[in-house]
């Protein structure tokens, strides 16, 4: 098991590389037109429309996640103030739903599990980078069926986002530039 210091530091990485992710302009912080509009992004890769009730669910996920991320409720979230919000239990609170509103949104036939490309197409609308996609998918397929189910996808994330160590972490390495794309 790590020493608590290197999870915290790892950690923090993965925030970063997350809150890089969600600040589409980088400009230093997250905006709500920002967050929202990674539902849009995720219903247009997956051929949703906008009047989709998966979509309109998703919309409506999202919305409570900027309420709760949004601490100071000033319509921007700095890193700081994303990294003390990120956590265990924001997480299980609202962005577990969330971020399962978007699997749902790629998963057409609502079994629960996404095909390498459903799950491609995702990662890459929600901000990822796609040259990462197969190595996070083969890492979230434990069984080697072919599918990702939403379960592994959801506590991929969640380990990630609150440890660092998880099959996404291994996608991105231990190298700063590989966790802050932007930073390379």
């Amino acid at each position: 098991m790590p020493e608590a210091s290197s999870v915290v530091a790892v950690s923090d990485s993965a925030k970063r590389r997350i809150f890089d992710m969600l600040d589409v302009d980088g400009d230093g912080v997250i905006s709500q037109s920002e967050y929202l509009a990674r539902v849009d992004r995720v219903a247009s890769a997956m051929g949703r429309g906008a009047a989709d009730p998966v979509v309109d669910a998703a919309r409506n996920a999202h919305e409570v996640v900027w309420q709760d991320m949004d601490g100071d409720h000033d319509g921007r979230v700095s890193f700081e103030e994303y990294r003390r919000w990120a956590g265990h239990e924001t997480f299980d609170r609202s962005c577990r739903p969330a971020l399962g509103s978007l699997f749902d949104i790629a998963d057409f036939d609502g079994d629960g599990r996404l095909d390498r490309d459903e799950f491609t197409r995702l990662r890459v609308a929600a901000g990822n980078v796609g040259t990462d996609a197969d190595a996070a998918f083969d890492g979230l397929d434990v069984d080697r069926d072919g599918f990702v189910d939403r379960d592994a996808y959801l506590a991929g994330i969640r380990d990630f986002v609150t440890t660092g160590v998880s099959a996404m972490a291994a996608v991105y390495g231990a190298d700063e530039s590989a966790l802050n794309p932007r930073r390379a």
